[in-house]
């Protein structure tokens, strides 16, 4: 064993350490040190290297600039939420789920629709054929919500959706089933993601050009500040903007620049920021680079606050923080040895923890297959629970603070976050910079740049680039019944022969030309469709035909 007689000294300073120590040991050659934004390492951080301002950089918990948490006991007080994403099928395939989900221990509920739903079809519409029910629960009228919460009280759980162009459409369902189960508006918790500006960066699932999305956006921002207070309008979405293939510094940057645009909108709309701010929540990507993604998380707090405060004069102090969702990356899952998956989860769901969420869900690990059976699902949710339970990372607050490294990776971000904001403003805000493909051709650059490494296998992939293996074993996935299509189908048709079809004529028309009108809100008019059980399909079409559809400029 070396004793310290046999260690060299070094006199004084990083740099002495680095000139006679380390750099007598050759470092592994062909992988990169960076993070995956490309982002240098040095091999050591030390107080030589990195300056700490803890009163301005770090704070307290639940003190501003909010760096370390935005409740003052984090988990001690409460555990974040697991909220674990559940839909496919038909509305009762989907009840099911989320009852087999409560039962095994989730907190709150999350709703994946279909791309029919997503895009503003019914799913008779011929464009619907083949994808109903296949990558989340069809939902085409009030009808299919109430059975969707059949069963569920409503005002004893919390509610995420993740739908974004028809997301007022699904707001005024599930407000309705509110009414029906005897729950107001005003009591209703839950989010509905309804960010439509990432959908024309990264998702690409719009319905209608910038403008007047935008304006229903504005419109939900508007009317759940005055009616729903206890809801979440908008859930700023960096998530898609991530496994579009984004890196950490984009998804970061992008995100708040989203936010501050529809900021910026729901201010010139008339409502003080101080109305509507503190409902305002996030949703961000956990990827496999541990470090950088707690960093991520941090840098995304401490900005806010000090926009929202310093910009746009915040007076409350709820409409400083930052709460945000997460979920762990699905681009980083393989379908080789899948089971690895599991552990890939793993370690980005503690990355979140260490970073601060409020709500979490993990990855099933054969998601990169086909939507998740209940063992993988179960898994998942048993991931979170150890964390939770197990290790010891909920028992003291931000214990990775004042890691020289974190903290200067921290900061670092911060500022490749406001060069971001930079370029952006010069190209005229959000919505311009989407119509020049700023956004679009930023994230292929990054895209290209990180499958480069990997191929060249500066990035290893386990399983993938390195660790390969030549016979794997199958893996059981879940399959969605052809029936249940035709079963929706029938469903829909059924409906439309037994509502009032006066009513459904009025309703349509009301939306039409409230959607007409600048200064009317489409809540209201949405509402009462929804109660006449007009579809969503035919919604969208009154709106399609007043406001048209957009298309982007591809990017090569």
């Amino acid at each position: 064993m070396a004793t310290t007689e046999d260690r060299p000294e070094v006199e004084s300073g990083t740099g002495e350490w680095r000139r006679e120590l380390y750099e007598a040991a050759p470092e592994r050659q062909g992988e990169l040190f960076s993070t995956i934004s490309g982002l240098e390492n040095e091999p050591l951080y030390t107080p030589d290297s990195v300056e700490i301002d803890y009163d301005r950089d770090l704070g307290y918990p639940g003190v501003y600039p909010f760096t370390r948490g935005v409740y003052p006991s984090m988990y001690r007080g409460r555990l974040w939420t697991m909220r674990q994403f559940a839909g496919f099928g038909t509305a009762e395939e989907t009840n099911e789920r989320f009852r087999y989900l409560l039962d095994h221990g989730q907190t709150g509920l999350s709703t994946a629709f279909d791309m029919p739903t997503l895009m503003g079809y019914d799913s008779d519409h011929p464009r619907s054929l083949g994808e109903v029910g296949r990558e989340g629960v069809a939902i085409d009228s009030l009808a299919d919500v109430e059975t969707l919460f059949e069963g569920i009280p409503l005002a004893e759980v919390s509610t995420s959706m993740t739908i974004n162009a028809p997301s007022a459409m699904l707001l005024a369902f599930y407000a309705c089933v509110g009414e029906q189960q005897g729950v107001s508006a005003a009591e209703l918790r839950g989010t509905i993601q309804t960010d439509i500006l990432k959908e024309y960066i990264a998702q690409k699932e719009w319905i209608f050009p910038p403008e007047p999305s935008m304006r229903l956006v504005t419109d939900m921002v508007e009317f759940c500040a005055r009616e729903m207070p206890k809801w979440h309008p908008i859930s700023i979405s960096g998530y898609h903007i991530r496994e579009a293939g984004s890196n950490a510094i984009q998804e970061l940057a992008f995100t708040l620049a989203d936010g501050f645009a529809y900021v910026d909108a729901a201010i010139e709309r008339g409502l003080d920021v101080d109305d509507f701010a503190p409902r305002l929540s996030f949703f961000f990507n956990a990827h496999v680079d541990f470090f950088e993604e707690i960093a991520k998380y941090r840098a995304a707090r401490r900005i806010w606050a000090r926009e929202l405060r310093e910009r746009y004069g915040a007076k409350n102090p709820r409409s400083w923080l930052m709460r945000f969702h997460t979920q762990t990356a699905g681009v980083s899952l393989t379908a080789q040895q899948p089971e690895v998956n599991i552990v890939r989860t793993a370690l980005e769901a503690m990355a979140a923890v260490l970073g601060g969420t409020q709500s979490l869900h993990t990855n099933s690990f054969d998601e990169a297959l086909a939507l998740p059976t209940e063992d993988a699902v179960r898994i998942a949710l048993r991931t979170q629970q150890v964390i939770a339970h197990e290790t010891g990372a909920g028992n003291t607050i931000d214990p990775l603070g004042g890691s020289y490294y974190l903290e200067d990776l921290t900061n670092r971000l911060e500022a490749e976050a406001y060069d971001y904001f930079d370029r952006i403003e010069k190209l005229g805000g959000v919505v311009a910079a989407i119509k020049e493909n700023f956004f679009q051709r930023e994230i292929a650059d990054a895209s290209f740049r990180y499958q480069h490494e990997v191929e060249q296998k500066q990035r290893i992939i386990v399983g993938v680039n390195r660790y390969e293996l030549e016979d794997e074993p199958e893996v059981e996935i879940l399959r969605i019944d052809p029936a249940l299509e035709r079963k929706q189908i029938e469903r829909v048709q059924a409906l439309r022969g037994r509502r009032d079809s006066a009513a459904v004529e009025a309703s349509l028309a009301a939306v039409a030309n409230a959607a007409d009108r600048e200064d009317a809100n489409l809540m209201p008019a949405l509402l009462e469709a929804a109660r006449a059980y007009v579809t969503l399909g035919e919604m969208c079409d009154a709106l399609r035909q007043v406001w048209g559809t957009w298309r982007e400029t591809p990017v090569f």
